[in-house]
């Protein structure tokens, strides 16, 4: 199992900075997300500046950007880090989809499925030469002459990895037929891994014929660690997500679908505030762990997930030059 880390991207420099320091102190990998700032800025400037990290996108959110655009990003990338990039995606929910990005929602499994083999078959015409010709239900390219054509990647198994992230069964059973990772979504607990999401990955492991050595499951995890403040935010945070209808199905595993849907009328009513009330001790216990120190939590982690998990990540980013020590007896717990 590899310990990674979660970069926030409000600040390119310090972005940048945070990936070398992550890199100095041990840390397997390094992600970004899409939430107020583009994924993939800080990990072009970061490419350049480390040379063993890896890094990846945890996630970039697929539809509002064509493949093709995608494709190109994440080329550039592998091409910068020599091969250390991931390629993250992420479908988002309809509402965001369409009124945030104004782009289009449809049959979200499908489609991104359709998006992946497009971003693959464009790095195909890139690294082969061989013609794009590439057509489904949601995407049709067929036009890239060697003007639009970047140089093929030096060594071709520096092409990106494309991991997903999701939540219910559909997503699991595409990423374990076609994907080479699965982000699990930091609102999760052991059960619903054991009971759902994996079953579920190795459901679609099954259909392409595969194992389960063949990807990499991904986890980010809720760490509490300085007291009642962090347990305040951290269930206001899994309030959260909790209010949000794709995430029922876990709820109901535990019996807290009710609580759910109380969750989501808070929300309709803007009544965010509120919300953290509702999460329980019970909750807290399944959804997140707790420590005094970073690296306490971090071997309550590697315990929990033994055997469930490749990598690891607390949801609490990594900002070089707050906690460092602590991030360094963090790592070191961890045994990476």
């Amino acid at each position: 199992m590899k310990f990674d880390a979660l970069i926030k991207s409000d600040n390119l420099r310090e972005a940048s900075r945070a990936v070398q320091e992550a890199e100095r102190l041990g840390f397997k990998g390094v992600w970004t997300n899409e939430t107020a700032h583009d994924p993939f800025l800080p990990l072009a400037p970061a490419s350049l500046l480390t040379s063993r990290v890896q890094m990846g996108t945890a996630v970039a959110i697929a539809f509002p950007r064509s493949p093709t655009v995608t494709a190109y990003t994440a080329w550039d990338l592998a091409q910068a880090s020599e091969g250390r990039f991931i390629l993250g995606l992420g479908t988002q929910v309809k509402a965001h989809i369409e009124r945030r990005f104004s782009a289009t929602w449809d049959a979200p499994v499908e489609r991104l499925r359709d998006y992946i083999g497009a971003v693959r078959a464009v790095w195909d015409c890139w690294q082969t030469g061989e013609r794009l010709r590439y057509e489904s239900p949601h995407y049709n390219l067929k036009l890239m002459t060697p003007f639009f054509s970047p140089p093929p990647l030096a060594d071709p198994a520096h092409r990106p990895p494309i991991y997903i992230a999701g939540v219910n069964k559909g997503l699991c059973r595409l990423a374990g037929e076609v994907c080479d990772g699965f982000h699990v979504h930091p609102f999760h607990s052991i059960r619903y891994l054991r009971e759902a999401v994996l079953p579920w990955i190795g459901e679609g492991l099954a259909r392409s014929g595969r194992r389960r050595t063949d990807m990499q499951v991904c986890m980010s995890v809720f760490a509490i660690t300085v007291g009642k403040q962090a347990r305040a935010e951290t269930r206001k945070q899994l309030a959260f997500y909790a209010s949000t209808p794709s995430y029922r199905t876990l709820l109901e595993m535990h019996g807290w679908g009710d609580t759910g849907i109380e969750l989501g009328q808070l929300a309709t009513r803007g009544k965010w505030d509120d919300m953290g009330a509702l999460i329980t001790d019970d909750m807290l216990e399944q959804f997140a762990v707790e420590a005094d120190t970073l690296a306490g939590a971090v071997a309550l982690i590697k315990e929990r997930y033994a055997g469930l998990a490749d990598r690891v990540m607390l949801y609490t980013p990594f900002v070089a030059g707050e906690r460092d020590a602590e991030w360094q007896a963090a790592v070191e717990a961890f045994g990476v």
